[in-house]
């Protein structure tokens, strides 16, 4: 009976991470066409957009492109999704370190992605 409730629990906590890193990225990445939730172009290192070949507007849709994709691999192949967005999280949050902007961002990113791999490695362990 133990066995049971573990394991029950560690299906819900799993699909807790797995909604929230579908539905995250999707609206993450959604608004980047829209900047409802915030102006996303001011979260672009300034080293790194000094050498965009493209406008920081146009940047952040490709941006959000992945983000959507990222969010879709999660729905699909939980652990395989987990791993790109644990290291799409780490990205963003090294960036954000590196321009010394952002930095609570940065710290919610890094624990974001710790989320994610936690949620890559429940997977493996359910599949």
């Amino acid at each position: 009976m133990e066995n049971t409730f573990k394991s029950k629990a560690l299906r819900q906590a799993f699909n807790l991470l797995r909604y929230t890193f579908v539905v995250v990225p999707i609206v993450a990445g959604a608004d980047k066409f829209t900047n409802l939730l915030t102006d996303w172009k001011q979260y672009i290192n300034p080293s790194v957009g000094n050498v965009l070949p493209v406008s920081a507007s146009a940047f952040m849709m490709v941006v959000g492109v992945i983000e959507i994709l990222a969010g879709i691999i999660v729905l699909k192949k939980a652990e395989i999704g987990g791993y790109n967005v644990a290291g799409w999280l780490t990205v963003i949050a090294i960036t954000l370190l590196l321009s010394f902007n952002f930095i609570d961002v940065a710290v919610r990113d890094l624990v974001m992605a710790i989320a994610a791999l936690s949620m890559a490695k429940i997977a493996k362990i359910l599949s």
